[in-house]
């Protein structure tokens, strides 16, 4: 079993973490069971936000009664000190818990710090001092956010995307964070959706000891997948290295993460999904990606405004509009019949 510790915080945990961004999509009833499955199991690390809908009242509810016995992690969106207060009462509420193991800030546009105006970094201070928070962590998707993040010293973990698609400048930030005794938590560990063997990155996340993968789930088959790996760890062999090498080699270049951060579209398109359906639809063929309501879906890439707020959004700065005309325009040939997928 491979175990990962997140740095000066001290909190060791198998190398499987609970992504529980995607059990806002499933009933509550589900959500408990899987959450509680996974932790039966020996997963005991489990990441929500504020901004998950009903994610965290799903799992306040599965470990009510246990709760020493499991790490939660959730995150703020506040860009003032009073909404702060407010998102941890509702979080620590919707938890049933009187303190957070990792507190994070979510994707801010700037790395908050003391004396910087805005009161975030002095109120994370003062409920950490009340014991409300035990660590303070920050996520983020931009690079230099992030190298700001370790630079600081302010904070105990960082969260970015982070799997066998990612670059040198990622691979940095994993050093650094080693180097600075700071835990380091992948996101995007199967790059929304686009990488579709868990056991190759896995086995391309254990050869990082300083790094713990969340993985979003919201199926019990691939809550079990990840299970499985807890008793055996899948491993890198010159197989998985191959299919590796043919996966960046086949997603270089710009490509939508999925991520969100782009939303909402005043013209109400769905962009994380529009703007890569043709790399869905080519690597994890589905139905659904066909029916009349994803063909709705991608038909209001035509009332797109061109207003540029999604690329000015984008945190890896991607010319968004282009991507959503692209996908558009091979969707249509891929519905006409002109080009076949398997």
């Amino acid at each position: 079993m491979h175990t990962v510790t997140l740095g000066k915080t001290g909190i060791t945990v198998n190398k499987n973490g609970f992504g529980a961004l995607p059990i806002q999509r499933i009933s509550k009833e589900n959500a408990v069971k899987m959450a509680r499955k996974a932790y039966q199991a020996g997963i005991t690390y489990f990441d929500t936000a504020r901004w998950y809908t009903d994610s965290e009242e799903k799992l306040g509810e599965a470990f009510d009664g246990i709760r020493d016995k499991v790490y939660i992690a959730t995150k703020t969106g506040a860009s003032t000190a009073e909404v702060f207060w407010k998102d941890l009462e509702i979080s620590l509420n919707n938890l049933r818990t009187d303190y957070i193991d990792v507190y994070q800030f979510h994707n801010p546009p700037v790395c908050p710090k003391p004396g910087d105006g805005s009161g975030l970094y002095e109120a994370m201070l003062e409920a950490k001092a009340q014991g409300k928070v035990r660590h303070i962590g920050i996520t983020n998707h931009r690079l230099a956010v992030a190298q700001e993040a370790i630079t600081s010293g302010l904070y105990e973990t960082l969260q970015f995307p982070f799997c066998y698609l990612s670059g040198d400048q990622e691979l940095e930030l994993v050093r650094r964070c080693r180097e600075t005794d700071m835990g380091f938590i992948a996101m995007k560990a199967l790059s929304g959706g686009l990488i579709t063997n868990s056991a190759a990155a896995y086995a391309f996340l254990a050869q990082y000891d300083n790094v713990l993968p969340i993985w979003g789930v919201q199926r019990e088959t691939e809550l079990d997948e990840f299970i499985s790996y807890i008793g055996q760890p899948p491993e890198m062999t010159d197989e998985i290295a191959a299919l590796i090498a043919q996966d960046k080699e086949e997603l270089s270049g710009d490509f939508c993460r999925g991520c969100g951060y782009c939303m909402p579209c005043p013209a109400g398109i769905e962009i994380h999904t529009c703007a890569r359906m043709s790399l869905l639809i080519r690597r994890s063929p589905s139905k659904a990606q066909l029916t009349e309501q994803a063909q709705e879906m991608m038909k209001k890439i035509e009332g797109c405004l061109h207003c540029g707020q999604c690329k000015g959004k984008c945190p890896y700065e991607l010319d968004t509009p282009a991507l959503l005309q692209k996908n558009y325009e091979d969707y249509k040939k891929i519905l006409a019949g002109d080009v076949q997928v398997d």
